[in-house]
């Protein structure tokens, strides 16, 4: 690894079950964890310039958290990773063509063992208006894909909470400020 790439940006994510997390993103990365400790796993990646860490805390995990996501530089190196996730059997959805969140682009998306999304995408060039089944349905159903193995997170991104029991303990939303029915 080069360890001279830098700016390196870091995410850490709550997770419920680390050794599912470590099996799930050694396959999504392609490669193994730099660092596992209990209840604590790390990956450092060059392309992109990332290090990622996960702390096991069941009670911290958090619904509706949006989504991450990974730009790649052309359509070959799109389809040489959307043929291996598809091969490792992570794919939840495909958008090939699609205008979203005011983008031309082609992408896939997967979903970790905590309803991550991870949206993996080629940006052909902006867009005057999203593709017509994202206006039908609002500006928030733009940049979402279904979570498959949770039906309890099945609302994803981009949208209220329906009720007050379904608010997260740990609430920032009177700290943002978005314009209504915008999305990513």
């Amino acid at each position: 690894m080069n360890a001279n790439v830098f700016p390196r940006m870091h995410v850490s994510l709550y997770v419920g079950n680390i050794a599912k997390t470590v099996d799930f993103y050694t396959t999504f990365f392609g490669q193994e964890a730099t660092k596992i400790k209990p209840g604590y796993a790390k990956f450092v990646l060059e392309k992109p310039s990332l290090i990622i860490s996960f702390v096991e805390n069941p009670a911290r995990v958090q619904s509706n958290f949006g989504h991450l996501g990974f730009q790649v530089e052309t359509l070959a190196e799109l389809e040489e990773k959307l043929a291996a996730a598809r091969e490792k059997n992570l794919v939840a959805k495909e958008e090939m063509g699609t205008n979203c969140c005011y983008a031309k682009q082609d992408k896939y998306w997967v979903n970790d063992p905590d309803g991550v999304q991870w949206e993996v995408y080629y940006f052909h060039e902006d867009a005057e208006f999203n593709d017509p089944h994202y206006e039908t349905q609002s500006a928030e159903a733009c940049c979402i894909t279904p979570i498959q193995e949770s039906p309890n997170k099945a609302e994803t991104a981009c949208r209220e909470p329906a009720s007050a029991a379904e608010k997260s303990e740990f609430d920032l939303s009177n700290l943002i400020t978005t314009q209504k029915n915008t999305c990513c």
